[in-house]
C-alpha cells in the first residue's frame, strides 16, 4: 500500500479493502507462530539457497565473474541493467556482475526471480549508478529508487548507488531493497528525502556510507548497520532532518533496525549550519517502529532530545527508541525524550536482543558471504 501513496484516482482505493481484509487476516495468523529465530537452530535449517561454500566470495583473492559492465565497451556489456537481465533466474550458487569505474546513468531493478546476484565495483567513490528520479515528479516513493534489490540473497560490494534529485524534489531513494539475507558491504547510498529504502526482510550493511536529510534510512525490515558511516546533509530551510523512520507496523512482526560501531556526523554541506539545523536520531514511522543506536560515535549535529514525533503523541508508547554505550558531544542523555516506548539501555542482556547473531540471525548466515561482521559487542 505504501507504492501507491501520492496516486491520483481511484487505483488505491478499489484495491485497498481487500488488502486491508487480507492484512487482518495474516495478522491473526502471526500471533500463533514462533519468531524465526527460535527455529533456524542450525545450517541445515536454513534456506537452500544459501551457498555454505562461498566463504571467500567478498575477498579480493579468487572471485570468479560471470560478467563484466564497462561503459567504455571492454567489459559483456554497458548497462548494468542489461547484465542483470542476462543473469539466470532462481540461481543456486552466487553469479557475479563486476561493474568497472565509472558512471553509470540508469535506473536498475533485479526482480525477484533472480537469486544470490552479486554486484561487485571498483570502490564506492570508483563505480557509480545515478539516477534522479523523485516523489517531487510524480512517481511514487517506491518507484524513485535508483537501484533496487528484489531476489533473495543479493550482495552489493564497492559501489555506490545514488539519486541526485536533490532536497526540494521531495522522496528521492537512491537504494531499496526487499532482498532477503541481503548484505551491502562497502558501499555508498548517497541521497536527500528517503536515500535508504530497508522496505523488507533481513538485511545486513556494513562499512557503508549513507547520506541524506528527512527520513533518510526508513522501512520495514529487520537490518543491522555495522562500522557504517551516517552523515547528515543540508537540507531546506527550517527542514527537520531525521535519520532514521522505522516501520513496524504490527507487534508480531519481526523488524526494526540495529546501528550498532557507527558514526553520525555532518557531511561537509552542513558543517557551517549544524548549530541552526535540527536533527534527530529518528522518528516513529509506523506504530510499532524499533529502532536502536549502540556503540556508536554521535556528534553534535543531534540535538539534545535525540528523538522527533511523527505525528504529536501518536506512537509514542508503542514504539521501541533506545541506546545502548554511545559515546560523543551528541550522546548525552540527560535531556533525551520522556516518551513511554524510549529507553536507555543498561543491561548488556537486553542489548544483545538487537546483535548481528540475534536480530537477523547473522553468524548462520554471513559467513557464507565472506563479509567481515560482528556477531555480538566486539571486544
Amino acid at each position: 500500500m505504501d507504492g501507491f501513496e501520492g496516486i491520483s484516482g481511484n487505483v488505491k482505493g478499489l484495491i485497498s479493502t481487500g488488502i486491508y481484509k487480507v492484512n487482518s487476516m495474516v495478522e491473526q495468523l502471526l500471533t500463533q507462530v514462533h519468531p524465526f529465530s527460535e527455529h533456524f537452530t542450525s545450517q541445515s535449517h536454513f534456506p537452500s539457497w544459501v551457498e555454505p561454500m562461498d566463504q571467500k566470495l567478498l575477498r579480493s583473492n579468487g572471485v570468479h565473474v560471470d560478467a563484466i559492465v564497462a561503459s567504455d565497451g571492454t567489459g559483456n556489456f554497458t548497462k548494468v541493467m542489461d547484465a542483470v537481465l542476462a543473469a539466470p533466474d532462481y540461481s543456486m550458487k552466487r553469479y557475479v556482475i563486476h561493474i568497472k569505474s565509472g558512471v553509470y546513468n540508469e535506473n536498475v531493478e533485479i526482480h525477484k526471480k533472480k537469486w544470490n546476484l552479486v554486484v561487485i565495483g571498483e570502490g564506492m567513490d570508483a563505480t557509480i549508478i545515478s539516477g534522479n528520479l523523485s516523489n517531487g515528479t510524480n512517481v511514487t516513493t517506491f518507484k524513485t529508487a535508483t537501484f533496487a534489490a528484489n531476489g533473495r540473497g543479493f550482495i552489493a560490494r564497492d559501489i555506490s548507488f545514488r539519486n541526485t534529485a536533490g532536497p526540494k524534489m521531495k522522496q528521492a531513494v537512491a537504494l531499496r531493497s526487499d532482498s532477503d539475507l541481503s548484505v551491502f558491504y562497502r558501499c555508498g547510498i548517497f541521497g536527500y528525502q528517503d536515500s535508504l529504502y530497508a522496505h523488507a526482510l533481513r538485511q545486513f550493511y556494513r562499512e557503508c556510507k549513507i547520506t541524506g536529510t528527512v527520513d533518510f534510512i526508513f522501512g520495514h525490515a529487520t537490518a543491522v548497520f555495522q562500522n557504517c558511516q551516517i552523515l547528515v546533509k543540508k537540507g531546506l530551510k527550517d527542514q527537520k532532518n531525521t535519520i532514521t523512520a522505522q516501520g513496524k507496523k504490527y507487534p508480531t512482526q519481526s523488524s526494526g533496525f540495529s546501528i550498532q560501531f557507527c558514526n553520525i556526523s555532518a557531511d561537509s554541506d552542513l558543517v557551517p549550519f549544524v548549530n541552526s539545523t535540527q536533527t534527530y536520531l529518528g522518528r516513529p514511522w509506523k506504530p510499532y517502529s524499533i529502532t536502536i543506536f549502540m556503540q556508536s560515535y554521535l556528534s553534535d549535529v543531534l540535538r539534545p532530545e535525540g528523538w522527533l514525533e511523527w505525528n504529536g503523541s501518536s506512537h509514542l508508547d508503542t514504539l521501541y527508541y533506545a541506546e545502548y554505550n554511545n559515546y560523543g558531544p551528541g550522546a548525552g542523555l540527560d535531556k533525551r525524550v520522556k516518551w513511554p516506548g524510549y529507553h536507555v539501555i543498561n543491561d548488556s542482556t537486553q542489548a544483545s536482543n538487537f546483535t548481528v547473531a540475534q536480530l537477523i540471525v547473522g553468524d548462520l548466515w554471513l559467513p557464507s558471504t565472506g563479509v567481515t561482521f560482528t556477531p555480538g559487542f566486539g571486544d
